[in-house]
């Protein structure tokens, strides 16, 4: 057996791409999202290396079951892939307080819950690697994204401690760091707008959705790409910290390095 995989958001998108490449590449693997039917229908239907689960991961004891049955039939967790997550696309005063609170009670505390759950038996073993799928929205916020970047923004400050702490114990972390990518990420099971009616925004929120609407399906990133690679760094003795994934990613976070090496400088001169 090669290792063992937990991956969470493994009925759709990206997740299920990364379920699919671990598989192929031989490995174990526990695939999680909110329907197990779900899973296993995306991953291909029944496989021996396959088990699929049930998990909300805002559901912190939920996470903690399914972490210890994990352990408990496979003897460890070498790689935990949190992927499950959504995006909240819309400006941020039509959104709603309930509606912002959810963004990060999925994005960021259901992730925190499932890396919780998991890296006990990491640092038991002093093993295993966590890789948790941010965004290039994680580093660049931009007009129609602030309530999404927000919550991913909150993710990479907490990884980036997180790992500090994990890597003396021999528990790995990659922060992956995608641009866009064909998936079904965009559209409204994934995606939510916000639902109050500002006109000062009218324009520019209509904008904005057409924009939304016209990429679905067109995202310049390859998912499966993207999922072989993540797999791969796995297998390295030493993964990077960071993969930023995709042209557009690399170019927005350059742009976002600079801007910001400009503006320390100007700080500078400003005493």
């Amino acid at each position: 057996m090669g290792k063992v995989w937990l991956v969470t958001g493994a009925s759709r998108g990206l997740g299920r791409e990364i379920a699919r490449a671990a598989l192929d590449a031989g490995e174990t693997v526990v695939a999680t999202a909110r329907s197990a039917d779900a899973v296993r229908d995306a991953c291909g239907g029944e496989h021996e290396r396959l088990h699929a689960l049930a998990l909300d991961i805002t559901d912190a004891e939920a996470a903690n079951s399914v972490a210890a049955e994990t352990t408990e039939r496979f003897g460890a967790i070498d790689v935990l892939v949190n992927n499950a997550g959504y995006a909240e696309l819309g400006f941020f005063e039509t959104f709603t307080d309930a509606a912002v609170r959810r963004q990060f009670e999925v994005n960021l505390f259901g992730t925190m819950n499932v890396a919780r759950a998991v890296a006990p038996h990491m640092r038991e073993r002093r093993s295993g690697l966590i890789v948790t799928i941010s965004s290039v929205s994680g580093l660049v916020s931009n007009a129609g994204g602030a309530v999404y970047s927000a919550s991913k923004f909150a993710v990479e400050g907490w990884v980036e401690g997180f790992a500090q702490e994990l890597e003396p114990l021999g528990v790995r972390s990659l922060l992956v760091e995608p641009g866009m990518l064909r998936t079904d990420f965009m559209d409204r099971k994934s995606a939510s707008f916000g639902s109050i009616d500002i006109p000062d925004y009218a324009e520019a929120v209509a904008q904005y959705r057409a924009f939304v609407d016209g990429a679905n399906g067109n995202q310049p990133g390859d998912p499966k790409l993207l999922a072989t690679r993540i797999v791969a760094l796995a297998s390295q003795g030493k993964a990077p910290l960071r993969l930023v994934f995709g042209d557009d990613a690399r170019q927005w976070a350059g742009a976002k390095v600079d801007q910001l090496r400009q503006e320390i400088a100007q700080s500078a001169d400003r005493g």
